[in-house]
């Protein structure tokens, strides 16, 4: 016979072996959910009109307007993969900082920047920089491990930066506006970015011949012919910028509707570049189609086992254990990040979002927490699992693009400074939380207690009609 305190925790486990195993996730949850659903009922633990909810809750999914910005964003990252942008901006940028030491890593972090800020999405980011700038950096001499770990972690700066997916996301996960967490993303962004080229200067000046200038013959001259390639990259960029992240931060449009715009830019964008073929079309199609099915089929099975487990009262048992970890809210912080950075080596920032964060917000809001800066410093935390050796998805990104020549023990070697790097981004969003809540809305506070209404009522008067003073009404009949 089960217990009924220990079948939360068994759930948990299960979930865990199954995912372990190699099992997808998707079928893992809502097995695991039935599994134990079972168990429940025939042990008086767990009452089956709870399945009931399930119908509801799977229409709830596919019926949720938010989530459209996924196949957007999707389609619209996949369509700038393939169009050119990427070439014209790293084209321009390496050619203008190749002649110094550093210089086209310096480009390749800014192009990352840009390109994160239009695509929100990582593999469009590190397979276009590693097929352009990787061989480059080869050919001249800079040391493989800083060259694949620069790119690798340029990729990954779109998960931070707006509009990136995993903010969608975990703005449905935490009941929050994609706007607010969009706009609270804006400061660890630029934190990380400038982190990052700070590195890279450093490491000019203590290392040089790890990344030598670029020769006169390889950047050119500094001529009108570069101004236009670096305008060609820039002002399609800042339009396409403007028409996703502005349109939302001026509360003209709802990110699946930026998200839309975004497509229809991206497309402009191909034409321009002469780049609109219906086979790029049917890739983009076929790639977003993949990652939207992807996701869809983890909430169905996140949901399944979600339910399952608040049936079981394992919201209560989350909730009691963490809550009564030493050092309050800074102990809870510490553990949930280090918890979120040890799952993101098996499991990638999806079913991070689906299925551990819905068990740490009900303790984040006890706690007072603030939901947006909690799940901006989880999307900076859920960054690293990109970059985690052996299994991070911009390494296997990047492994799949690189020359064979280029060792894979480089690749998990470079990419190690860079997770430290972000890891202190983690550690300055929650010892700082003004760098995310001071990006959101700042104007004027009421309290609404403070409110004082007064409503001027007229006295009934001894007017025969039996009506308001001045009031005259007519006869009856007419």
């Amino acid at each position: 016979m089960f217990d009924f305190g220990i079948i939360p925790p068994l759930m948990f486990l299960g979930m865990v072996v199954f995912m372990l195993y190699g099992f997808p996730v998707a079928f893992s949850l809502a097995a695991v959910g039935i599994f134990f659903g079972v168990i429940g009922i025939l042990t008086g633990h767990f009452d089956a009109i709870f399945l009931e909810a399930l119908p509801f809750r799977f229409y709830g999914i596919v019926s949720n307007d938010l989530l459209l910005a996924i196949p957007f964003f999707t389609l619209m990252g996949a369509i700038l993969e393939r169009c050119g942008l990427a070439e014209d901006l790293l084209e321009g940028t390496g050619r203008l900082f190749g002649g110094m030491p550093g210089g086209l890593a310096f480009a390749v972090i800014i192009v990352g920047a840009i390109l994160g800020a239009i695509t929100g999405t990582v593999a469009a980011s590190v397979i276009t920089m590693a097929m352009i700038s990787l061989p480059i950096m080869q050919r001249y001499g800079y040391n493989m491990r800083l060259a694949t770990g620069v790119i690798a972690a340029s990729g990954t700066i779109a998960q931070l930066i707006p509009p990136s997916l995993v903010l969608v996301v975990l703005a449905d996960q935490l009941s929050k506006s994609v706007g607010d967490m969009y706009k609270g993303a804006v400061g660890p962004s630029m934190i990380q970015i400038s982190i990052f080229l700070l590195f890279i200067a450093v490491m000019a000046v203590v290392r040089p011949k790890s990344m030598p200038p670029l020769p006169k013959e390889a950047r050119g001259d500094l001529d009108f012919r570069l101004l236009l390639t670096i305008i060609k990259g820039m002002v399609p960029s800042a339009v396409l910028m403007f028409l996703v992240l502005g349109t939302i931060f001026m509360g003209l449009a709802t990110p699946t509707e930026a998200g839309a715009m975004g497509v229809v830019g991206a497309i402009l964008i191909a034409i321009i570049n002469r780049r609109l073929t219906w086979i790029l079309l049917r890739q983009s199609m076929e790639t977003t189609a993949r990652i939207t099915s992807m996701v869809v089929f983890i909430l169905i099975g996140a949901t399944v086992f979600s339910l399952v487990f608040q049936g079981m009262d394992g919201g209560r048992w989350v909730e009691h254990m963490l809550t009564s970890l030493p050092g309050g809210k800074i102990g809870f912080l510490i553990f949930v990040n280090l918890f979120v950075f040890l799952l993101a080596f098996f499991l990638d920032f999806f079913e991070i979002a689906f299925i551990v964060v819905p068990m740490l917000v009900p303790v984040a809001a006890a706690l007072g927490i603030d939901l947006v800066w909690f799940g901006v410093m989880l999307c900076v935390n859920i960054q690293t699992s990109f970059m985690h050796p052996p299994f991070g998805f911009a390494l296997f990104y990047l492994r799949g693009t690189a020359d064979s020549s280029i060792k894979s023990s480089d690749i998990y070697m470079g990419a190690l400074p860079w997770v430290g790097l972000q890891l202190i981004v983690v550690a300055i969003v929650m010892f700082w939380p003004e760098s995310v809540t001071y990006w959101l809305d700042n104007g004027p506070k009421v309290d609404p207690s403070s409110i004082d209404i007064k409503i001027d009522l007229p006295t009934l008067g001894d007017n025969t009609d039996g009506g308001l003073p001045g009031l005259q009404l007519p006869p009856l009949g007419q």
